[in-house]
């Protein structure tokens, strides 16, 4: 029996993000079919070189494994959930969690730079809250962490235990303005 879960989504027209999660495997036909369906639709893909046996090849791999984002209001709740490949959404309190938009934004804005980003699933302690000063990232805000060994601002995303970190020179970063003063 499957789980029907509440929306935390306004019935006025209203869109938000919300994390979908796939089948293994299943997130580019996933993405293909809800984008025939009309939904706006974010697979961040990141290129990767794979190496086989006789030859190595340049490939497109999802950044977040069995994960899809998707920006409805209430009425296609359901158009997303019965689309094939598409299991669940991402609930938090029994709610479809809305992903904020600047997060979203700011990961595609990630995937246009030529960085090295690595995903993380791992929870990482809190770390300073710092603010990107130069290149093509200039006011992104992120953490200041400790990962193997390296300094690295991760962008954590809600709702879906997942964090990219990201390599930056040190001098492209400072710390945050405290904006509450």
């Amino acid at each position: 029996m499957q789980k029907i879960e509440k929306m935390t989504m306004s019935s006025d027209g209203k869109t938000f993000w919300y994390a979908a999660y796939t089948k293994p495997r299943n997130e580019k036909k996933v993405y293909e079919r809800l984008c025939e369906k009309g939904i706006e639709t974010f697979l961040p893909l990141q290129k990767k070189i794979k190496q086989w046996s006789d030859r190595k090849k340049m490939v497109e791999e999802p950044l977040f494994r069995s994960y899809i984002f998707v920006k409805i209001d209430s009425k296609d709740y359901y158009n997303v959930l019965n689309t094939p490949g598409v299991v669940r959404y991402i609930t938090f309190g029994g709610k479809a969690a809305p992903i904020p938009e600047r997060q979203i934004a700011m990961v595609k804005q990630l995937l246009v730079q030529d960085l090295e980003i690595e995903t993380l699933e791992e929870s990482l302690e809190p770390g300073t809250i710092v603010e990107i000063k130069f290149g093509g990232l200039m006011g992104l805000e992120g953490e200041l962490v400790q990962h193997s060994g390296k300094k690295k601002v991760v962008v954590r995303i809600d709702h879906i235990s997942h964090s990219l970190l990201v390599t930056l020179p040190s001098e492209f970063i400072a710390k945050a303005v405290d904006r509450d003063k």
